[in-house]
């Protein structure tokens, strides 16, 4: 399975590991690792997971508040956000594939 990430999710996870760094290495090796846990999940099923819109799918962050948004097509899965839960809903919706 091929993951491409968007330009602006890897901003995204980028900003959120400088906060976390800022704070504790721990915790930013910890989202880390979470993301890293959440993209194997979708990779082996990304069906598992529940739909956010008619395109795009969602996997929760074990242990951190975020999700990654991400739409599946054939063999290809893009990660289109990584989603802070405090952030507004669906303001990643006009992001279109890269």
């Amino acid at each position: 399975m091929q993951i491409d990430f968007h330009p602006e999710a890897i901003a995204e996870l980028q900003d959120s590991l400088d906060w976390y760094m800022e704070r504790s290495v721990a915790a930013a090796r910890g989202l880390v690792r979470a993301v890293d846990a959440a993209i194997d999940k979708v990779s082996k099923d990304p069906q598992r997971f529940p739909k956010v819109d008619r395109r795009h799918q969602a996997c929760n962050l074990e242990g951190y508040p975020f999700q990654i948004v991400y739409r599946h097509e054939g063999e290809k899965i893009q990660v289109i956000a990584i989603v802070h839960a405090k952030r507004r809903p669906g303001y990643w919706r006009a992001r279109v594939a890269k």
